[in-house]
C-alpha cells in the first residue's frame, strides 16, 4: 500500500476523525509501543513517518496519558570522551557483580545501572546536578547517601577501589553539546495523548488529545532536568554498553518546546 500524502491540515483533519470514531482496539497486542503502532496504522503511515512537507522535521508521538513509564529522548555518552567514563571509571569503580555473571555470562562480568535525576539521590549515592555557571550537567556521587544496609558489600568495594570522594574524573555533559544533540534529536510533532482501557483482556485507545509541538527550547530542556522530570539513565555491563540514555517522564514532553497549540 502507498502512503498518501497530505498536509498539516489535512492530518489534523484524520486525527479528528480518529477521535470521533471512539475507542479503537490495539493494533499491535502486546507491544509497549501498541499506542503509537495503532495510531499509525490508523493513519495508514509507516513508523513515525509523517508523509507531510518537511516531513524530516516532524514527528509523531502517542502516548498512553495514564503512563508512569520513560521515554528516551537520545543516547549520549558523558565526558570527558578521551575517559571512556562507563567502561573504565563507572564499572570498574562503582559497578556490581552482574546476577548472571558466572552464568550466562564469565564469572567477573559487572554492571553498572542507574536511573538518576536532579531531585533525589539513588539508594547508591547518585545524583544529577544541573551546573548553570559551569554550564554542564554533571553526574555527582556522595558517599554519605549510601544506602549503606541495603548495599553493604557495595559500599567497600566501592572505598577500597577509589574511597569517599566525588568520581574521578567526574562524568559530564557540556550544555553547547547537549543543545545541539537534543535539538537535531527533538524535532517538531505532533504529540497525541491516548486514554487506555481494558476489555476482555484487550487493550483499547481513545486518541483524545492532540498537541502542535515547535522550536525546541533548551532552557526548558534544563528546566525539566532540573524538576526532574528528565533522568540520567546508564545501562551497562562489562561485555556492552546499552548506551547512557536521556529519558523524560510522561505529559512534560511540551515544556521542551516553545510552542505549543492544541489542535484536537
Amino acid at each position: 500500500m502507498t502512503t498518501p500524502l497530505f498536509s498539516k491540515a489535512d492530518l489534523i483533519e484524520k486525527l479528528q476523525a480518529i477521535k470521533n470514531k471512539g475507542w479503537m482496539k490495539t493494533q499491535r497486542p502486546g507491544n509497549d509501543g501498541a499506542v503509537g503502532n495503532t495510531l499509525e496504522d490508523l493513519l495508514e503511515i509507516k513508523e513515525n513517518n509523517l508523509p507531510i512537507p518537511n516531513a524530516a522535521e516532524w514527528e509523531l508521538k502517542a502516548q498512553r496519558a495514564s503512563t508512569s513509564s520513560l521515554t528516551t529522548l537520545f543516547h549520549m555518552e558523558p565526558s570527558p570522551q578521551g575517559a571512556n567514563i562507563v567502561p573504565s571509571v563507572l564499572l570498574p569503580h562503582y559497578g556490581w557483580k552482574h546476577q548472571e555473571a558466572g552464568k550466562k555470562y564469565p564469572k567477573t562480568e559487572r554492571s553498572f545501572r542507574s536511573t538518576t535525576s536532579s531531585t533525589n539521590y539513588t539508594d547508591r549515592g547518585f545524583i544529577v546536578v544541573v551546573d548553570r555557571k559551569e554550564e554542564k550537567v554533571k553526574f555527582s556521587f556522595d558517599a554519605s547517601k549510601v544506602n549503606r544496609k541495603r548495599h553493604a558489600k557495595w559500599f567497600k568495594s566501592v572505598v577500597k577501589a577509589v574511597g569517599l570522594g566525588e568520581i574521578n574524573p567526574q562524568p559530564y555533559w557540556g550544555f553547547k553539546d547537549l543543545m545541539y544533540k537534543a535539538g537535531s534529536k527533538l524535532k517538531n510533532s505532533f504529540y497525541v495523548l491516548a486514554k487506555n482501557k481494558w476489555e476482555n483482556d484487550e487493550e483499547y485507545f481513545l486518541f483524545d488529545e492532540v498537541d502542535i509541538l515547535t522550536d525546541f527550547n533548551f532552557d526548558g530542556f534544563l528546566n525539566c532536568l532540573e524538576k526532574g522530570y528528565i533522568l540520567i539513565d546508564y545501562d551497562a555491563r562489562t561485555g556492552h554498553n546499552h548506551g547512557t540514555k536521556f529519558r523524560i517522564r510522561q505529559n512534560h514532553w511540551p515544556e521542551l518546546y516553545k510552542n505549543c497549540v492544541k489542535v484536537v
